[in-house]
């Protein structure tokens, strides 16, 4: 009994933790709220997040402050064409021994980092694109034949500018499907134009407190794990991926025709992951319905890939995320 006791002081005190960070993100960062949730689900699910938005939007400023408010080493990648895998993964240099002899020796690169802002991360080639691919994927990265494990908790939040796309690559869809959701920053209120201009042209500078250290987050990542998840949401969850596919049978119309493939079971994992993590920060024990629906678009907008009839009528897969959601979840709870 003391045990349970113990297990549900640690929810509860990780409940609190969580809407701390979130506050605090709150105090300096003017709007984007649902941002804000998303892209703290993604890290406390141990995933990562694409953030797409015009320039200028405070996607870059939002990573950083997130750093801020967490005790974690921080690094700064600038995508840009001219730079090449060793430029992030390290690379091995020769420098002179104990006994003056040359020997090698390696040189860690910025993804030796808890948090990893790739920005603008469309404007690298994709050769330097798949050497961060390993990283996201393994935690590790090899250089010369030799495999470094990298640091613990580690995320990749990347932003990409959806327009000026001369000279980009995009990302393709094994790495797109690497991150645990794209988040879509839209441009402020008219009110929150004028509240960004109220803070950032004064002066006054607000500063961010550490809430949580290395050993919280990790705590936390766990706990998400733990949360329940019922045979009726996971059938839920189940069904959302299947009717992203064309071909099945459980698919709406408008998916059949404007859709060429649908999500795969990484897009089932990085739901329930997510649906847990939201879960967490309202403070409950299980998944419910609400949390699937909230995550679902971000997690799988990514993970839809229109047919030529679907690129040419503009269709937007989120519009379609959202009729599959309603769909298979419309006899459950909406919390």
């Amino acid at each position: 009994m003391s045990q349970l006791k113990e297990k549900e002081n640690q929810f509860i005190t990780a409940a609190e933790q969580l809407n701390s960070v979130k506050q605090e993100l709150k105090s300096f960062i003017v709007g984007q709220d649902e941002v804000i949730d998303q892209v703290l689900w993604s890290i406390f699910s141990g995933g990562h997040a694409l953030l797409e938005g015009l320039p200028g939007l405070g996607k870059t400023m939002l990573i950083r402050s997130i750093s801020e408010c967490l005790e974690l080493s921080f690094r700064r990648i600038q995508f840009t064409p001219d730079l090449m895998p060793s430029d992030i993964t390290g690379t091995m240099i020769l420098q002179p021994g104990n006994d003056g002899r040359q020997e090698f020796a390696f040189h860690e690169g910025p993804l030796f980092a808890n948090i990893i802002l790739a920005d603008e991360i469309n404007r690298a080639t994709p050769k330097t694109q798949s050497a961060l691919l390993e990283a996201m994927a393994e935690q590790t990265v090899t250089v010369m034949g030799s495999t470094k494990q990298l640091a613990k908790p580690f995320f990749v939040l990347a932003t990409q500018n959806p327009i000026d796309m001369e000279g980009t690559y995009p990302l393709p869809e094994a790495q797109m499907d690497r991150f645990t959701c794209k988040i879509h920053v839209d441009y402020p209120s008219k009110e929150e134009l004028r509240e960004i201009a109220l803070r950032t042209t004064g002066t006054t500078v607000p500063k961010l407190s550490k809430v949580l250290g290395i050993s919280d987050v990790l705590l936390i990542q766990q706990l998400s794990k733990e949360i329940l998840v019922s045979e009726d949401i996971l059938n839920t969850a189940v069904s959302i991926i299947a009717a992203t596919h064309p071909a099945a049978e459980e698919a709406p119309q408008r998916v059949k025709q404007y859709v060429e493939f649908g999500s795969g079971p990484r897009g089932l994992q990085g739901l329930l992951q997510m649906a847990k993590t939201r879960a967490l920060f309202a403070g409950r024990y299980h998944v419910a319905i609400g949390d699937i629906k909230q995550t679902a678009v971000p997690v799988l907008r990514h993970r839809l890939l229109l047919n030529f009839e679907g690129e040419a009528s503009g269709v937007l897969t989120d519009e379609l995320i959202m009729e599959i959601v309603e769909t298979a979840g419309q006899d459950g709870d909406s919390r």
